[in-house]
């Protein structure tokens, strides 16, 4: 019995693949011109014409993960630093792929997720990001707090992020950095959000107010036991003890900082079986003779499997430009692992990726 379901369902996945592979690819209007080099930084209408354009309406998730909660989300890194610099970055969730970033250097970013929230929480993080100059004044001005004495530049990311735990919270830091965040993205760059959008980063804002570096995973409304908090992640390790955040050291933060000054980390609503985001990035991609190097999808494939549409994923993943060194960085069993994509999406074909435990056992941290 279940040898024949899990025939039905290749059956089934290839059938889907076809029958993608031959609809329309979705190419935004901002990226019709064909044989482009990618862009060393895209001007705020370019920037918002691809946020826009690639995104699908928004869907539902069970929390709204404001926080990673991965505690091994940095054994890759080292990894991560010795592959060729200059591809394409694909991620999900909000900042644990600040990190992976800083660590590939990619020449362009695209953060997909289902969530219009996560949307939000990424310009959230691009205003506060460009707007401060240092690590330490980007803290102060993520959770509202005014900036301890003694910081510098040299202050390792473990004292700098302990400096703030005692912190009392501002209402009127609070307030007024709200309406700088705000003014930077709508004014300064023109971007058009809703009022809904509005409302929806106020929100996440504030939870960044209430709880600052204690914030974890489960604050975003689904409760979990154990979680990490935001501080744990900032200052965790690879395996052999170093820390790679995108606060680490003053470095990161800059390199980070002028990435998205250069609007270079652009975040999309997309489901990742959907039928456009991911297509419409590959596209673009594909007509600028780019490759993408790493796609993290954190446990992503895990709800996939589970509501049955892991086949239109690979279909999609298939749609992106990849070479043999292409990497999906995958969260599941405690571990972070990469995993070559030409590989797995051969494995698909072939009918032995059929469930959620035939991924799982793949990867390697190298």
């Amino acid at each position: 019995m279940i040898r024949a379901v899990r025939m039905d369902r290749r059956r089934r996945g290839l059938a889907v693949a076809v029958v993608l592979a031959a609809s329309v690819v979705w190419l935004p209007a901002s990226g019709a011109v064909q044989n482009k080099a990618l862009p060393e930084s895209l001007s705020d209408k370019e920037y918002w014409a691809l946020v826009d354009e690639l995104s699908e309406p928004g869907g539902y998730f069970q929390s709204e993960n404001l926080v990673g909660n991965e505690r091994a989300l940095q054994h890759v890194v080292p990894a991560l630093r010795a592959m060729p610099r200059q591809g394409v970055y694909l991620g999900v969730a909000p900042d644990q792929n600040f990190t992976y970033i800083v660590a590939l250097e990619p020449r362009l970013a695209f953060i997909v997720d289902i969530r219009r929230g996560n949307l939000l929480e990424h310009l959230m993080y691009k205003a506060i990001i460009e707007l401060s100059a240092s690590r330490a004044e980007s803290l102060s001005r993520l959770f509202s707090r005014a900036r301890p004495d003694g910081l510098d530049d040299r202050t390792p990311v473990v004292a700098l992020v302990d400096a703030y735990r005692p912190a009392v919270p501002s209402e009127e830091l609070y307030a007024a950095n709200l309406q700088q965040i705000l003014a930077h993205l709508i004014e300064t760059h023109g971007f058009d959000l809703s009022e809904a959008d509005v409302g929806g980063l106020t929100t996440i804002y504030r939870m960044f107010f209430e709880h600052g570096p204690s914030l974890t995973y489960s604050m975003g409304g689904f409760a979990m036991r154990n979680m990490p908090e935001y501080a744990d992640m900032l200052t965790s390790t690879d395996l052999n003890g170093e820390r790679h955040s995108y606060l680490a050291t003053e470095t990161n933060y800059q390199w980070l900082r002028a990435f998205q000054t250069r609007n270079l980390l652009v975040p999309v609503v997309g489901d990742f079986a959907g039928p456009k985001a991911l297509r419409a990035i590959g596209a673009y991609l594909s007509a600028r003779g780019a490759v993408v190097s790493a796609f993290y999808t954190s446990n992503v494939e895990q709800y996939l499997f589970r509501n049955a549409v892991a086949e239109l994923f690979y279909a999609n993943l298939g749609a992106l430009p990849i070479d043999e060194r292409s990497v999906i960085i995958r969260s599941a069993l405690q571990r972070n692992v990469m995993d070559p994509i030409r590989d797995l999406l051969q494995q698909v074909e072939a009918g032995r990726i059929t469930v959620y435990s035939d991924v799982t056992s793949r990867g390697a941290v190298r």
